[in-house]
């Protein structure tokens, strides 16, 4: 058990120190790896980022290991990326490294496990690099898959002149790679249906029902905005997308990673940020793993069936009332059949508002924000600090001003809230 009554169980931090992207998530040798940007000795950001390292058996209680991968040979900075296990080779982790004289610039590099256990990397060398030809101004976050012909890898990145794109490389062999030109692009300055930033981060592209996801996070500003996505097409490297929409509201989640789960279900996992514990021991969570579904051209996200299997005891019904209950909770608001307004309240200090097909939050501190809400139900995790709101056309996250101790849930107008406990034991 931890004796920081602070911090979340079933959201993975660190022992110690900053962290923020999370990837490479792999079920592998009968557990799931993560990795996760880390720099263990301070609980703001800084350039000499690393590679940590932790595993779980049930994608919510994580263990943390030794740091896999730490900057040096060649490397000041070793940012976000990327793990593959092919059925028929080697692992290979592809990251992002980065020198101090220009950080916006990087290179991807790959290294390679020294045993099946995955605690130990050796660096190879750089396999991409900017593509000569094209201004570019931002170059990071390798992300590699293997699209039923071949495989490939997407580059984050944005253009002088403001153009947000994904770079694409493919190899035969994860050893050597070919410039193969742009996978999707998108101006800054279009907004309509959504605004997607002058440069992309962390580019995750994937297959789910018969179509492709893109999914990108938003930058602009040398600032992290929100994480968008596209419905579309795949043909010969290229991206085409029906349509662009908002994945992601409020100041939490940025930097999703997906990966399949141990049955091989499509999953999403983000960096939760402004999180800081207020003895300044750590910094930042991930969220729980969060899967996956098509409904039409819209891709809406819950969370993982991990998190219905860690319920425990009897549910608490709520109308027109508060109720108290210890540690991280699970509750699902439902909106009454006459439609209305209805209000949940979290520790007196967060507000979620929903009428006219939205859900307005505000925090105590004063920060305030909206998303679309087109249905009759809210699902919300609490879990210390951490709060996840999951709609049928967005989710939002942020840091909860509380207090360690009961939870007062509280809900009035024409709604009812259901909530669950959930298994906190085996965190370490």
């Amino acid at each position: 058990m931890t004796t920081d009554p602070g911090r979340p169980r079933l959201h993975f931090t660190s022992r110690s120190g900053w962290i923020n992207d999370p990837y490479g998530l792999t079920w592998h040798g009968g557990r799931y790896h993560l990795f996760f940007q880390h720099v263990p000795d301070q609980v703001v950001w800084a350039p000499q980022q690393r590679w940590g390292h932790a595993v779980s058996d049930d994608l919510l209680h994580w263990t943390e290991l030794a740091v896999a991968v730490e900057p040096g040979d060649g490397d000041d900075g070793i940012w976000s990326g990327s793990v593959v296990a092919p059925d028929d080779g080697d692992a290979a982790l592809f990251y992002t490294s980065v020198r101090l004289t220009d950080l916006q610039l990087g290179s991807a590099r790959v290294a390679r496990p020294t045993d099946d256990s995955w605690n130990e990397w050796v660096k190879k060398g750089v396999v991409a690099v900017p593509p000569p030809g094209l201004d570019v101004v931002a170059f990071r976050d390798p992300f590699v898959l293997h699209d039923g012909t071949t495989w490939r890898m997407l580059m984050g990145a944005g253009l002088a002149d403001g153009t947000a794109l994904a770079l694409t490389y493919t190899s035969a062999d994860l050893e050597s790679w070919t410039y193969d030109g742009v996978l999707a692009e998108r101006s800054g300055a279009e907004t309509d249906p959504v605004w997607t930033g002058s440069v992309w981060e962390c580019p995750q592209l994937f297959r789910l029902d018969e179509r492709w996801v893109l999914v990108v996070s938003v930058w602009e500003g040398h600032a992290t905005h929100f994480e968008a996505y596209a419905v579309g097409d795949l043909v010969d490297g290229r991206f085409t997308a029906d349509r662009w929409d908002r994945l992601t509201y409020g100041p939490g989640y940025y930097a999703a990673s997906t990966f399949t789960d141990a049955d091989g279900a499509r999953c999403l996992i983000h960096w939760v940020r402004d999180l800081v514990d207020p003895a300044a021991r750590w910094a930042s969570a991930h969220s729980v793993p969060h899967a996956v579904r098509l409904d039409g051209d819209r891709l809406v996200l819950s969370p993982h069936p991990a998190v219905d299997a860690a319920r425990t005891g009897a549910p608490a019904t709520v109308r027109d009332g508060v109720v108290e209950t210890d540690g991280p909770v699970d509750l699902e608001l439902v909106l009454g059949g006459d439609g209305g307004s209805a209000t949940l309240a979290l520790a007196g200090t967060a507000v979620l508002a929903v009428e006219a097909g939205q859900v307005h939050i505000a925090v105590e501190d004063g920060s305030a924000w909206s998303m679309p809400l087109p249905g009759a139900s809210l699902r919300v995790l609490v879990d210390a600090a951490v709060v996840e709101v999951f709609g049928p056309a967005g989710v939002s996250s942020f840091a909860l001003d509380r207090e360690p101790g009961p939870l007062s849930v509280g809900v009035s107008g024409a709604a009812s809230a259901t909530v669950w406990n959930l298994d906190a034991l085996g965190e370490t």
